[in-house]
């Protein structure tokens, strides 16, 4: 599984609150198969996990939401958490970015509460 997804890139969608495991294993194993992968969030710089009911690490933000193109990446991932897609679903640059991946057909990894609507 070394090289399985050699070439890709894989657009990991986050903000503050993110539930820490989902997603540094799962950005883990895809970096292990071969991916590139890149934390998007509407913060610039970092964003801060949730852990055992506190804030664990904070993770450097690669590319600002702003600034990324869903064009640009071959599959999405979105890490759960209570807090994360609660925000990111009131931030209509992030589900507009998502949503451009559900158009295209892209593949879409989402974990917990990840794929929480917007509605």
């Amino acid at each position: 599984m070394a090289n399985e997804l050699s070439g890709k890139r894989v657009a990991i969608v986050v903000t503050d609150g993110f539930e820490q495991d989902e997603l540094l294993k799962p950005r883990q194993a895809l970096e292990e198969a071969g991916a590139k992968t890149e934390v998007i969030s509407p913060k610039a710089d970092k964003v801060k996990g949730w852990e055992n009911a506190e804030w664990g690490i904070e993770v450097p933000v690669d590319r600002q939401m702003g600034q990324a193109n869903p064009d640009d990446y071959d599959a999405l991932m979105l890490p759960g958490g209570v807090m994360n897609p609660d925000h990111l679903r009131m931030d209509m640059s992030s589900v507009r970015f998502v949503e451009s991946f559900v158009r295209t057909g892209k593949p879409i990894g989402a974990i917990c509460h990840g794929p929480q609507n917007p509605d």
